[in-house]
């Protein structure tokens, strides 16, 4: 791909609107735009200033297509680091695709998928973790996910691996000095700082990889499934969650046979919550698919709500209640597991709840809407991602989780050589890999097949 050309392509979303910006990027942006466009003060683009707005009309030859604002942003200061033009032309599709033809004709081509971003990246505007991270905000839809990815696009999280390749890069440089001066025996490198520095990035990158779990459920939503015996308010509470007629609802066992999902933003924090079939012994074929997909949910879940019917609670079958419940417990033991005992208008001993004191749990009617703020406040608490600060640096992306695994394994062998009494030579082995790893993220080191497989998931215009 020539990255010399000037692309064009629409850079807010297709379809009818007040306005569509159309944006152009390359060395030739502003002199077709120059001759595309005729503004109504009659001055060239040519000699305007940077970050000027100005406007006019888009023509093709005589024909008027459109009155637009148009910007200039000059390389380098500009989102690509290259010339820049943005037209602000009307909504309209038809008043659209006529500009961008008319760019294409006049020696643009179509951007590819993530070009501009691309290009930023390509013109050192910012690095890759901070290319992907524009993505990431694009999609981001939680106040969560918006803040993460805001921190990682402004450099928070390039920082810190910079930071950390860097003294590496330091400390590999003195320890391979080393080894031209080997007949002099002189000691460039001190051992003691190295252990320290590779202990503390042990640290660094130990709070990283766990993070990912956090970032991976901030970027994906928190997946909870609603599960129970049939008929104690599952599907009810679903759509009390929603406000929404969901799933359906009636007093016959069994009528949830399929998973059904949907998402809720709660203090922040975006949901997935799942409605499951009802746990039973049954006979029924289609009811026992949906029941191995109530288990196969569960496991697939970082919360599981287990429902119980207080209408049907009784002293006597409390105790094997019990220990059904810490069987399953004990099956999805990295879960958060809370009982929600519902239909709490229903209960007819307040003594039997204070029997499952050992459990998280949380009364609720799902019928009258009771306790919903109570089980919310709780999912809220529970995870607590909703009060990241703005400089808490969180790993969302796969590709960056594994570079840092990879990392991570690199330091601990540069750690096990250092206590072995290692020869510099071979220290400097695992030291230039680790470095490779820091290198992958940031984009330091890369190769044409990353880039096109991360710009491809980008969207046409960004």
């Amino acid at each position: 791909m020539n990255y010399n050309d000037t692309i064009v392509a629409l850079a807010t979303p297709s379809g009818v609107g007040a306005i569509g910006v159309i944006r152009v990027s390359g060395n030739n942006a502003i002199s077709i735009s120059n001759n595309l466009f005729k503004p109504l003060n009659n001055k060239s683009l040519l000699d305007q200033p940077t970050h000027t707005i100005h406007l006019g009309h888009i023509y093709d030859d005589d024909r008027a297509l459109d009155e637009v604002l148009l910007s200039i942003f000059k390389d380098p200061k500009s989102y690509t680091g290259e010339n820049v033009v943005e037209v602000s032309c009307h909504g309209s599709h038809y008043i659209q695709s006529e500009i961008i033809q008319l760019f294409i004709r006049n020696g643009c081509r179509a951007a590819n998928p993530g070009e501009f971003t691309l290009r930023a990246f390509l013109n050192g505007k910012m690095d890759l973790s901070q290319a992907e991270a524009v993505a990431d905000l694009i999609a981001s839809d939680s106040e969560s996910s918006h803040k993460i990815a805001l921190q990682q696009m402004r450099g928070g999280f390039s920082n810190k691996i910079k930071e950390l390749r860097d003294e590496l890069i330091d400390f590999a440089s003195l320890i391979e000095l080393e080894l031209d001066f080997s007949g002099e025996d002189v000691d460039f490198a001190d051992l003691e700082k190295f252990e320290s520095l590779l202990n503390r990035i042990s640290d660094v990158l130990k709070y990283l990889i766990d993070s990912f779990s956090t970032g991976n459920v901030i970027k994906s939503g928190v997946p909870i499934s609603i599960v129970g015996e049939p008929n104690v308010g599952k599907s009810t509470l679903l759509n009390l969650l929603l406000d929404d007629e969901k799933a359906i609802v009636s007093d016959i066992a069994g009528t949830t046979r399929d998973a059904i999902e949907d998402e809720l933003i709660i203090d922040g924090i975006k949901f997935r919550f799942i409605d499951t079939a009802g746990i039973r012994k049954t006979d029924n074929l289609v009811e026992s698919i949906g029941i191995k997909k109530t288990f196969k949910k569960m496991e697939d879940s970082r919360v599981i709500l287990y429902m119980l019917d207080c209408g049907k609670l009784k002293n006597n079958d409390v105790t094997n209640l019990i220990t059904e419940i810490k069987k399953i417990i004990n099956n999805y033991s990295e879960k958060h597991f809370i009982i929600v005992f519902n239909k709490i208008e229903l209960i007819k001993n307040d003594g039997i709840i204070d029997l499952f004191k050992d459990f998280d749990s949380v009364c609720i009617s799902a019928k009258t809407g009771h306790g919903l703020n109570d089980l919310k406040s709780k999912l809220s608490s529970l995870l607590q991602l909703g009060k990241l600060s703005n400089n808490d640096t969180v790993i969302t992306n796969a590709r960056h989780y594994d570079a840092l695994m990879r990392a991570s394994q690199s330091i601990n062998n540069v750690k096990k050589g250092l206590k072995s009494g290692l020869t510099g030579d071979l220290l400097s082995i695992d030291i230039r890999e680790s470095i490779h790893h820091f290198g992958r993220i940031t984009g330091e080191i890369s190769t044409d097949d990353l880039l096109g497989n991360i710009f491809s998931n980008f969207c046409i215009g960004k």
